[in-house]
């Protein structure tokens, strides 16, 4: 299992958690926002869970309300690499 998430495995979960599409390319582009794409805070509240299932870990407080991609993105990836740090 890797330890960094990425924007492949982020639509996926959007997909299986949010129930919404999102082409991994679209959000990485820099001025992409969540709520562009449909996805409100309780949607990525299902992937935090999702993720801190699969990692057995408590994933940094705030990610759910992350307004981009990018911001949710390097919190998850922080909780992630200190886990493997430890």
């Amino acid at each position: 299992m890797s330890n960094t998430l990425s924007y492949t495995e982020l639509a996926d979960l959007l997909q299986a958690r949010a129930g919404v599409t999102v082409d991994p390319d679209d959000m990485r582009q820099p001025d992409a926002r969540f709520e562009e794409f449909g996805i409100d805070s309780l949607g990525l509240l299902g992937v935090v869970g999702e993720l801190e299932n699969r990692h057995g870990l408590k994933i940094t407080s705030g990610a759910e309300s992350a307004k981009t991609p990018a911001e949710f993105m390097e919190l998850v990836n922080a909780s992630l690499a200190t886990k493997a740090g430890a």
